[in-house]
């Protein structure tokens, strides 16, 4: 038997967790409050009866007072109650949405590091933050005015019918005639418009968190106006679905919502008239003029009424597309542990016939690679851009899984070492390391959080950062980042070395570590590797070959293929591709500015 699917709202509050019943709650108080809100019409009622049976001498009704009174104590009742219902349906939405973005950072936490690649931190940070923000109104607002509203209608329903059904119809018309122009502007082929205009919504905050944080590079290179028009095209989309939006599927209906809504009482008017012939026959005039004064003052409610269901609606799509951006990130891919963990021997690394393709491209990145990194040996991988170098790092720590064949540490197959025991092995350096907005001294634990203060001085001693912790007033314990201090691209490398350094891993992979450095800072990493490197198995990518001469094995890749390996010169005499690369490489660092008499 198939599983009933559970719907928006249900899901929603199942991240509610133990707060679940408050949402109960206060929904049953704003169904509550809203039939108290009636009771003050049907006390001005009873009031406009009583004067108008005793006129013109107004001072024999003598409940007016009493009416009067209970319609104040009616009302306040109501705004009472709800208060006390949002009081804790809001207390219920908080938490949900709390869970939602707690939630949603621990599924992440567990995917593969190689999901960000596909799925930038704007676009996770769009769908949780702006997501939760919408399932909060839906469930601390929306929700209860839904079922206040609900509940007002049962009620006006039966009013409508209990003084004069035919009055009561005239006044249902309008209310008909709107809820079918809200659901032609909310419902059917345009919730697919609205789902279109989230996702815009979604590529405007991916570009635009892209583009902010890319300006630096964007200013130096002087590429404003290109790297702009990514960003450019995303709000044009998301403008043109807006406009769109409001233009073609709003403007008619919400004008005609508005226009019976906001005039209910026309109806009664002609009502009023075609009625008048008969009563005056019956000569119940009184009471006529009294329904008649109800209805009048009752059609007022038609319009608060539909304005919330109209906002409850809104709110329920919006929750709803939100709700599949949460899911998005809720599916995302989780790093598989296995059953029964092995541990690594060694730092021994093997590629056994690996052959890997990345989602939605055609052609592996990899094929068929076969190599091994014996303990303690340094293995350096180059080649042309694209051809696999990063890729097959990646595989090591499982960034991603090999599509076939298997990737080895110590003898196990990564995918059978428990993911944290699998990144213990492994220490990374990147060319573009990332620091934390934290202190030197939580940036370099953050690889080992229980070190003491003087193993993580010591790593920053062989990292060569000896000259940074000089010139900081608070050495250590300076913080980087907004309302800190700023490190040059070379200092903030050095400062990754010695995080790498403190993990004290069996395996180091270093991939173009040295790229953005200047000289000065290139030839102190180049000390901190000695230390870093020592006794450890290294897997390097670079693409400056000055750097991995002295490698044990160089690998040349190629399309996803090894094409050559062996050492420096046992390469450079083949004359293959490395020679060639080589050859490049020597006259590249020939090349010279020359004057033009020189030149002559």
């Amino acid at each position: 038997m198939n599983q009933k699917k559970k719907s928006d709202v249900a899901v929603l509050l199942d991240y509610a967790g133990s707060h679940k019943g408050l949402t109960f709650l206060g929904l049953a108080l704003s169904a509550v409050s809203m039939l108290l809100s009636m009771a003050p019409y049907i006390c001005i009622w009873l009031a406009a009866r009583d004067l108008i049976a005793v006129a013109p001498d107004w001072t024999q009704a003598q409940s007016v007072a009493q009416y009067g009174w209970l319609a104040f104590g009616f009302a306040v009742a109501g705004i009472f109650l709800y208060f006390a219902g949002l009081m804790c349906t809001h207390l219920a939405a908080f938490r949900t949405a709390a869970n939602i973005r707690k939630q949603g950072v621990a599924r992440v936490m567990k995917a593969p590091l190689g999901f960000f690649d596909s799925n930038a931190s704007g676009l996770i940070r769009g769908r949780l933050d702006a997501a939760a923000a919408d399932t909060e109104t839906l469930l601390a607002h929306n929700l209860a005015d839904i079922v206040g509203t609900i509940t007002l209608f049962i009620a006006m329903l039966v009013m409508m019918f209990v003084f004069d059904w035919r009055m009561g119809a005239a006044c249902l018309l309008a209310a008909v005639i709107s809820i079918a122009a809200m659901f032609s502007m909310m419902g059917g082929k345009n919730a697919r418009i609205m789902a279109e205009y989230q996702a815009a919504q979604d590529r405007i905050t991916k570009a635009g968190t892209e583009y902010v944080r890319g300006i630096l590079v964007v200013k130096i290179f002087q590429q404003t106006v290109y790297s702009f028009k990514a960003f450019q095209q995303a709000i044009e989309d998301y403008s043109n679905k807006s406009e769109y939006y409001q233009a073609n599927v709003c403007r008619i209906p919400q004008s005609i919502n508005l226009t019976f809504t906001e005039g209910a009482f026309v109806f009664l008017v002609p009502a009023a008239l075609f009625l008048a012939p008969g009563v005056l026959a019956s000569g119940d005039f009184a009471g006529f003029v009294t329904n008649f004064a109800f209805y009048a003052v009752f059609s007022a409610i038609i319009s608060t009424a539909l304005a919330k269901i109209m906002f409850a609606a809104s709110g329920m799509m919006l929750a709803s597309t939100a709700l599949g951006r949460i899911n998005q990130v809720m599916c995302a891919p989780e790093l598989k542990k296995p059953e029964h963990p092995q541990k690594p021997r060694d730092g021994r690394v093997e590629f056994e016939d690996v052959s890997f393709t990345y989602n939605g491209a055609e052609t592996p990145a990899l094929s068929h690679v076969s190599f091994t990194v014996e303990p303690g040996r340094t293995v350096a991988l180059v080649g042309p851009s694209g051809g696999g170098k990063t890729t097959a790092a990646s595989l090591i720590p499982r960034f991603w899984d090999v599509t076939s064949g298997m990737v080895k540490v110590g003898g196990a197959d990564v995918r059978q070492i428990d993911p944290h025991v699998l990144m213990e092995q492994i220490a990374f350096v990147f060319q573009n390391s990332r620091l934390f907005k934290a202190s030197i001294l939580e940036n370099v634990r953050a690889s080992r959080p229980n070190a003491t203060r003087g193993e993580v001085r010591a790593a920053l001693m062989a990292a060569q950062c000896g000259d940074i912790l000089e010139k900081l007033p608070k050495g250590i314990d300076t913080q980087l980042g907004p309302e800190g201090t700023y490190l040059s691209g070379g200092e903030q490398q050095r400062i990754a070395l010695a995080r790498a350094i403190l993990k004290d891993a069996p395996i180091v992979v270093l991939d173009e570590a040295t790229a953005f450095a200047d000289p000065e800072n290139e030839a102190l990493i180049q000390k901190a590797f000695t230390t870093l490197t020592k006794g450890r198995t290294v897997i390097m990518i670079a693409h400056r070959l000055s750097t991995v001469v002295g490698a044990d094995k160089i690998l040349v890749l190629e399309g996803g293929r090894v094409v050559e390996q062996g050492s420096h010169r046992e390469l450079v005499e083949t004359g293959g591709l490395y020679a060639r690369m080589w050859a490049d490489y020597n006259q590249s660092v020939q090349w010279k500015i020359t004057s033009e008499e020189e030149a002559k």
